[in-house]
């Protein structure tokens, strides 16, 4: 009884950090659907201002959960960001927990206000979030989908197009696909600073047997279920991006040929101790609780203060339902 009490109570550690980033949802849409209106008559960088402060705040409560509450241990490879610059950031895509990443690496550039991603089109029906996420941009995963090591009819699939397009064939990592990084990077170029290439591996993910396992889901990884998580970075300059499309193609494949090498060296190198980590010395990134716990006690703090009183009870429950439906309106006319 006492062991499947302590089981129970080991699955809920993800109940928490939900309840908070979800409870909080209301509050942060409706201090932003106060800025919108207020911000209407004015010029739009003071809207944009704001904007990126608000958002900032609510992804460091984020961070919070997935960082601080875990206390998953984020090493950092290659070329390490210090300071911030206007990127597109592409990697390779395999858990729920990977946009996680991009955060985990812009509050460590003071550039988290400022993260936008592609992500995928049934997204933009997210009750409150929906019609706020389809707006962003800049994180790139050119899988297009996640890479399980149990979807053996995908991963085939993957191969067997890079073999008759005469492109390598790889093997932890799916073909990558050019549409949304050549619009994305022909639209911004005359912006951009560089793109910064991530490779990630989060740690514990082998079984037994020697053979990779599917990366934690953000359940999982809110339950304390990844003690590390492995991140190499390499910084392109912009001038060295091939603006054509079919050169880019083939950049952008040799790039997650680096990638798979990358991975193989990770998780099937022969030799033990060059095994669970990158080449090359490794960087040890802690995150201050000054970044995250603030944010933290004032979206709480907010919404445990409408939820007090009976006025504001109902204007939570509004907005979660009006804030859903306006939403998803908005995103079917753009459509």
């Amino acid at each position: 009884m006492l062991l499947s009490l302590v089981l129970h109570m080991y699955s809920m550690r993800c109940v928490l950090p939900a309840a908070v980033l979800l409870g909080t949802a209301p509050t942060y849409v409706l201090a932003w659907g106060a800025w919108r209106l207020l911000s209407a008559f004015l010029p739009s960088h003071f809207y944009q201002a704001v904007d990126d402060r608000l958002y900032c705040v609510y992804q460091s409560m984020v961070l919070f959960f997935f960082e601080n509450y875990t206390g998953v241990q984020i090493l950092l490879y290659g070329d390490l960001p210090k300071n911030k610059e206007n990127i597109i950031y592409l990697a390779n895509h395999q858990s729920t927990v990977d946009w996680i990443i991009a955060d985990i690496l812009a509050i460590r550039q003071n550039a988290l206000g400022h993260v936008r991603y592609v992500l995928k089109d049934g997204l933009k029906w997210l009750p409150l979030y929906g019609c706020y996420f389809s707006q962003m941009y800049l994180v790139i995963f050119p899988e297009g989908t996640r890479y399980n090591p149990e979807l053996t009819k995908v991963i085939s699939a993957s191969q067997t197009f890079a073999a008759k397009e005469g492109l390598a064939v790889l093997k932890h990592v799916l073909t990558p696909r050019i549409k949304a990084t050549h619009v994305a990077f022909d639209s911004l170029k005359n912006y951009l600073d560089a793109i910064y290439d991530v490779t990630v591996a989060f740690e514990g993910t082998i079984d037994d047997k020697g053979q990779r396992k599917e990366a934690p889901s953000m359940a999982e990884f809110l339950c304390k279920e990844c003690p590390k998580i492995h991140i190499h970075i390499d910084r392109i300059d912009r001038k060295d991006v091939p603006e054509e499309q079919a050169r880019m193609r083939r950049w952008l494949h040799e790039r997650f040929e680096i990638k798979d090498k990358l991975l193989i060296e990770f998780y099937d190198s022969l030799d033990p101790e060059r095994r669970n980590k990158f080449p090359g010395e490794s960087v040890n990134s802690k995150l201050s609780l000054k970044k995250t716990l603030p944010s933290l006690l004032i979206l709480s703090g907010l919404t445990a203060g409408m939820l007090m009183t009976e006025a504001g009870r109902k204007l939570y429950v509004k907005t979660w339902v009006y804030g859903t439906l306006i939403g998803c309106l908005w995103v079917s006319i753009k459509a």
